[in-house]
């Protein structure tokens, strides 16, 4: 009766979550909905059930050198850890194939948090696709009442072309934001990203849901970033969604801001 009940469970919490939840993950999501089980029960009853996690493909390098101009320093030196929320952005860009076009989709992420804070969507790899994603980042953090503050971000990507480009710079010193660039070709240098496109790949567009068109890649794009904001269980930051990290991280800093004063 037990494993009935169990059953019932893991089968909502798989189908709720994009079924791309392994055993980890719904352990961890049963246990944030009270539910005391074990972890070996969870396998074995995903295995009776027939379900199983999403695995990751192999990494596809976009990355094109923007050639042997000067470009900006590496700040971040594979240290994908900040103090706070827009401390650090990292940022890259992925390719979906549709039945009409290719489609490349930015992103952009806070290291804090591991939140995808903007991205963005287009048929060209373009410049301004992935100043396109900068932008509804920044406009995110003001919606959020958390505005970017002058001076204290860094934004950091891969040497690609896109991101070496004389107009992102510009826009960015404009920003009075730091440009970090990685060396050319080399993964662990914006690793991070890379798990976070990984993890699309795998978890939005897999090849037995293909996309028509940009508009239907913007959908599946906007409805994953949304679960993955607020519902994807991150083991990095405690095995909470990143919406929710960021939100305890300001709670706690406010009592700590009255207790200062008191």
């Amino acid at each position: 009766m037990r494993d009935g009940e169990l059953k019932e469970r893991l089968q909502e919490v798989h189908t709720s979550n994009h079924r791309v939840y392994g055993a980890r993950k719904i352990w961890r999501e049963l246990d944030r909905q009270g539910h005391a089980v074990a972890r070996c029960t969870v396998e074995r009853l995903m295995r009776e059930l027939g379900i199983t996690g999403a695995v990751r493909g192999k990494r596809v390098i976009t990355a094109i050198p923007g050639g042997p101009a000067e470009r900006a320093p590496d700040l971040v030196d594979r240290n994908f850890i900040a103090s706070a929320p827009n401390r650090c952005w990292v940022a890259d860009f992925t390719h979906v194939k549709t039945w009409s076009a290719t489609v490349y989709v930015a992103f952009v992420v806070d290291t804090f948090s591991r939140r995808i804070v903007g991205w963005s969507a287009a048929t060209v790899k373009e410049t301004v696709f992935v100043l396109d994603a900068l932008e509804v980042a920044v406009r995110q953090r003001d919606r959020d009442q958390h505005p970017v503050r002058s001076g204290e971000l860094t934004h950091h990507s891969d040497a690609g072309s896109r991101y070496a480009s004389f107009k992102l710079a510009e826009h960015l010193n404009a920003a009075d934001t730091a440009a970090s660039i990685d060396s050319a070709g080399d993964a662990y240098d914006n690793a991070l990203t890379e798990s976070t496109i990984g993890l699309y790949k795998t978890e939005s567009t897999k090849p037995q849901r293909p996309r028509k068109s940009l508009s239907q890649v913007e959908l599946a794009t906007a409805e994953w970033v949304d679960w993955y904001n607020h519902r994807r269980l991150h083991g990095e930051i405690g095995h909470v969604p990143p919406v929710e990290y960021e939100a305890n991280h300001y709670m706690e800093s406010a009592k700590l801001q009255v207790t200062a004063t008191t």
